[in-house]
């Protein structure tokens, strides 16, 4: 019995003693997450959130004063160009153009009277001129006669005074066909004052009506029926009578954040979603890059601001929507995901695997000789962290993780371009973070398979 005893102790010591030795050649090793170098296609998104808004809107104000007597429209209608929105009294314009029309028939008729004046003017002076000529000739035939001495003395005075007389009536004839023109260009004078006070009525009047400017939608009518509006500055409480809005091109006006500026363009395509169109998805490109930067928590431009603190600060872009949905109305709440960079089958690696490597860490004792070596430590420059990625290689059946330098590209959601460094199918660390943090190169390394727990604290990150 004692020797059954014995031997089943000593089984259970070197059972003990293999644990130990396998426990301890294991706690040499870390535990890693691991991930393959692989091509495919990368993109670099940029969001913006902000509203949509119609590229062309107009505030349709007044432009006569008085009361609203009728709106042909409401909010949320459809218009035409040309058509009637609104109206506003009118008695007093409609009074002024009625008045002047009336006084421009007079003038017509004044007109009339004097072409028929110039007419009767112009026969007198017709006759006066058949009257002269034959008071001519019987002149020029008295003149032969008295000189042939046939003629008495006292005809041929008369024959003269009748000449004389004829002369002395066309003249005055032609004097009055001359007033008589000149009254008749008075006339017309007056008449075309009429017309030009009629179009400034007639202007007047119409300014009573608002017409829609261009097809569109109508978005906004802060006054109602009965109000009284003036003619003010645009925007101004009681000069606004509603916003129209040309809802054929459609654009996102998103801010974008002050790191992500620089890299868009004009002309690069974007994906526009809409909080009240969920599933969704418009496509639109860059048309406008605002230059100005603006205060993120008061929305003031940085230029108008008087404050001098520094903060978070977005820039306007906008984004105009190659097809434009009838569901969309200005002011809906949208986010817009611009492509500022992309690459098809591009050399990538998880951005989660790169980190910054201290090549100082991985041979302190070497680093010292250097420092030696040159003299002083003081003097020595200090190492500069390198950016790369931990790589696994098998070395005598056993996994090392080794720093490989790396320089990347194009950032995509997830991924990062490798330009160099790397080669398609290497094996890299890809986490957990910790220990990437504190991993040294040349370190012993093993697969975690395990799943890893997901927290809500790891999901929110």
């Amino acid at each position: 019995m004692k020797k059954i005893l014995l031997i089943v102790l000593g089984i259970v010591v070197a059972a003990g003693l293999v644990a130990f030795m396998v426990i301890k050649q294991q706690s040499s090793y870390t535990k890693v997450l691991t991930a393959k170098i692989v091509r495919q296609d990368l993109a670099t998104v940029v969001s913006g959130t902000g509203q949509i808004k119609p590229k062309t809107y107009v505030n349709v104000g007044a432009t006569s004063f008085g009361r609203i007597t009728h709106f042909n429209v409401k909010e949320g209608d459809l218009v035409k160009k040309g058509q009637v929105v609104a109206t506003i009294e009118s008695v007093q314009q409609e009074a002024s153009v009625t008045g002047q029309q009336a006084a421009i028939s007079s003038a017509k008729t004044d007109i009339a009277s004097y072409v028929a004046a110039e007419k009767t003017a112009e026969a007198n002076v017709e006759k006066a001129k058949a009257d002269l000529e034959q008071k001519r000739l019987d002149w020029e035939r008295a003149q032969s006669l008295y000189k042939d001495g046939i003629l008495a003395k006292q005809d041929y005075d008369a024959k003269k005074a009748a000449y004389d007389s004829d002369v002395a009536s066309l003249n005055q004839t032609v004097a009055a066909l001359n007033q008589a023109k000149a009254q008749t260009d008075s006339a017309r004078g007056r008449l075309q004052t009429q017309v030009a006070t009629l179009r400034s009525n007639q202007d007047l009047l119409n300014k009573t009506i608002a017409i829609a400017p261009f097809d569109g939608i109508v978005t906004n009518m802060p006054l109602r029926e009965g109000e009284t509006v003036v003619v003010g500055i645009q925007n101004a409480l009681g000069s606004t009578l509603m916003t129209l809005a040309d809802m054929s091109v459609i654009t996102a006006e998103v801010k974008v954040d002050e790191t992500d500026i620089v890299n868009i363009q004009l002309g690069q395509t974007a994906d526009v979603t809409v909080d009240a169109l969920p599933g969704k998805v418009f496509k639109g490109h860059v048309t406008l890059v605002g230059d100005q930067a603006i205060l993120r928590s008061t929305g003031i431009a940085t230029s108008q601001s008087t404050t001098g603190t520094e903060e978070a600060k977005d820039f306007k872009v906008v984004v105009t929507l190659d097809t434009p949905s009838s569901d969309l109305r200005p002011g809906l709440s949208t986010t817009a995901k611009i492509t500022t960079a992309r690459k098809t089958n591009a050399l990538s690696l998880p951005i989660q695997a790169l980190t910054m490597h201290d090549p100082a860490t991985d041979n302190p004792k070497g680093a010292g000789s250097v420092k030696a070596a040159s003299g002083s430590s003081k003097s020595a420059a200090k190492s500069v962290p390198i950016q790369g990625v931990y790589v696994i290689g098998n070395e005598k059946g056993k996994l090392r993780a080794k720093f490989v330098p790396v320089t990347t590209g194009i950032t995509g959601a997830t991924d990062i371009e490798v330009l160099s460094g790397l080669n398609e199918g290497q094996e890299i660390v890809t986490g957990p973070f910790k220990t990437l943090r504190a991993l040294k190169s040349g370190s012993l390394v093993k697969r975690d398979t395990a799943k890893p727990v997901t927290t809500a604290s790891s999901g929110s990150s």
